[in-house]
């Protein structure tokens, strides 16, 4: 498998994932700053221009909930999504949280031109990010973390997802300090072998 992935993106949540699960792959850099992927080349593996895409032999998977629910079914021992139905319903409350709301919160600041043409819109939505971001962070902390992690004491698909979107909160304006339960996630993540691994690589 080949990950396409850009440092510190969301695609950075799919490589810890692999880590977890233990699976082998090759991580291709995207150029963002130099916009590869804006061009063909890129857009041949996927027309959205965006990260992750992870390349499966001849198949290419785009979508950072998708690709974590596929590793969790090609590592069924490394439990990334738990076997109980109601467990895995609040693993992907976070998660698709995280797509809809906070992820889109974070976009805002420099991706501004996909919801509006003016300067001025984007400066507004640019200083509108602190805010969002922060309410997001209490939302998390208050309703997202059952535990050192999403789902308590056992890591899941979420979690990878959850770090990478938190390590955008001091960029963002947000002190993790006014967020204990998140700085202690973020401690414990950090201690994990899968985001060592990830750093080593210098992808985060």
């Amino acid at each position: 498998m080949q990950l396409c992935y850009a440092p510190g993106t969301i695609s950075i949540a799919v490589a810890i994932a692999l880590e977890e699960a233990g699976l082998t792959y090759e991580p291709v850099k995207i150029d963002m700053a130099n916009k590869e992927q804006t061009k063909p080349a890129y857009h041949r593996i996927n027309p959205k221009g965006r990260v992750p895409a992870l390349v499966v032999g001849d198949d290419i998977l785009t979508e950072t909930g998708a690709l974590l629910d596929y590793i969790a079914d090609l590592a069924p021992e490394a439990a990334l999504r738990p076997k109980d139905a109601l467990q895995q319903a609040r693993m992907r409350e976070v998660m698709y949280y995280l797509a809809s709301t906070m992820h889109v919160n974070h976009a805002h600041k420099m991706r501004g031109s996909r919801w509006a043409n003016q300067q001025s819109s984007f400066d507004d939505m640019t200083a509108k990010v602190p805010e969002t971001m922060a309410a997001s962070a209490a939302y998390i902390s208050e309703n997202g973390l059952k535990g050192p992690f999403v789902l308590g004491d056992k890591i899941s698909l979420a979690d990878c997802y959850l770090f990478v979107v938190c390590n955008w909160l001091e960029g963002d304006g947000v002190s993790l300090a006014d967020f204990p339960k998140i700085q202690d996630f973020m401690t414990a993540m950090e201690q994990r072998a899968s985001v060592q691994a990830v750093r080593a690589k210098s992808m985060l």
